[in-house]
């Protein structure tokens, strides 16, 4: 972009980038080839003021179809069950997967403007559920799984999901944590419960199971909708007093995506894994700083803490690793992660929580000395305010 641009320094190519919104966003939005179903008559007007400012004014787009433009057969997630195997699968499977949900929204009558709650791990089908309600028009509302029924009920009242998708229980090495137990302890709408453990148990009146609710229908057009129109309502916190909702639209995804782009460096078929859940920003972030730049997602269903997880990174190929930075102290106390070939990793960023330097400079060490992007984000706006760049120096 600053070749593109005719900018040497870093510095200047920043200020040109906040002096000229326009043509940085303009160019921006080409460069993650976002999909418009009709073009913007401006990229952005301030008429109403900075603080009521129309972003990609009068265009027709719906995000999802801006996250499956690489090849069908290319690699969209990578994934690995706890004690299980590495398994892959294709854009192509994706999307197919991401369309029987969706139609199996509108079989159950649900339509656009329905609002849909996600209390589940980082799952295959927690990406497929969080795109395909995106994909027919209905927000999403994620709900962290290590919520108590208490917080998932407080969360619902406040949003008024028509629909809840769970699992029935979180595995935790040897341990079966209960999840669809705890939705209904929250007073949770109707359920859609995916079965992962071999116990039997009964749902509610009004629930049924994942395999029943899926559609086999795998062609589903994408709802178009206005730039403004909310696609996820995440939450803050909630350290002081109620936690606050927080509605991301169709181009919050494009922040992140730009983050990504820019900052982490994310290429068209990098590996991009960041243990994360889709009740916290980076979730959703996930989810389109990888898909929009054509990039595979890789999720590991267990704790990142073991040495399991160090195995995942190196097996999946794994070329952006994101952190919080209690996982890297414990990497540095245990040393578990350095019989590991990392060699892939091209950088780490990391979130969350203030960094510690001697053990930011042991996780770069972990990886032939590849930089660490800090990423000081911010859940409103979809990405980062503060962060570093490969091209700048990060100590």
């Amino acid at each position: 972009m600053m070749q593109q641009h005719g900018f040497d320094q870093y510095q200047d190519f920043w200020k040109w980038s906040v002096t000229n919104k326009e043509a940085f966003w303009k160019a921006t939005v080409k460069n993650l080839e976002i999909k418009l179903a009709q073009n913007y008559t401006s990229i952005v007007d301030t008429s109403k003021g900075v603080e009521n400012a129309a972003w990609l004014k009068n265009a027709k787009l719906n995000i999802v179809d801006s996250c499956f433009q690489n090849e069908e057969n290319a690699t969209a997630v990578i994934f690995q069950e706890e004690g299980k195997s590495l398994q892959k699968i294709t854009q192509k499977e994706l999307l197919k997967l991401v369309n029987q949900i969706a139609n199996g929204l509108q079989d159950l009558g649900l339509k656009a403007g329905d609002k849909i709650a996600i209390n589940m791990p980082m799952t295959l089908e927690a990406v497929a559920i969080y795109l395909a309600g995106i994909k027919a028009g209905m927000p999403i509302v994620t709900i962290a799984d290590s919520f108590t029924p208490n917080e998932i009920e407080i969360r619902l009242n406040i949003t008024k999901p028509n629909l809840i998708f769970t699992q029935d229980v979180l595995k935790r090495g040897e341990k079966e944590l209960p999840l669809y137990k705890k939705i209904v302890d929250g007073k949770a709408p109707k359920a859609i419960v995916i079965k992962t453990s071999k116990e039997n148990f009964d749902l509610r009146e009004e629930d049924i199971f994942w395999n029943i609710f899926l559609s086999s229908k795998t062609d589903f057009k994408a709802v178009i909708q206005n730039p403004e129109d909310i696609i996820t309502v995440l939450f803050s916190s909630g350290t002081t007093g109620a936690p606050k909702a927080i509605p991301w639209t169709h181009t919050t995804p494009i922040k992140g995506a730009s983050d990504g782009y820019y900052h982490q460096d994310i290429h068209k078929n990098d590996v991009v894994c960041w243990p994360t859940n889709l009740g916290w920003m980076m979730g959703p972030w996930l989810v389109f700083a990888s898909l929009i730049n054509k990039a595979t997602i890789a999720l590991y269903y267990g704790p990142p803490m073991g040495e399991d997880f160090g195995k995942f990174v190196q097996n999946a190929h794994v070329t952006m690793l994101g952190v919080i930075p209690s996982f890297v102290k414990y990497w540095k106390s245990t040393k578990c992660m350095e019989q590991y070939n990392w060699d892939n990793i091209k950088c780490f960023s990391s979130t969350g929580e203030v960094s510690n330097p001697t053990e930011m400079e042991y996780l770069m060490q972990l990886a032939n000395n590849k930089p660490v992007i800090e990423y000081c984000g911010g859940t409103e706006i979809g990405g980062g305010y503060v962060t570093s760049t490969v091209v700048q120096p990060n100590i």
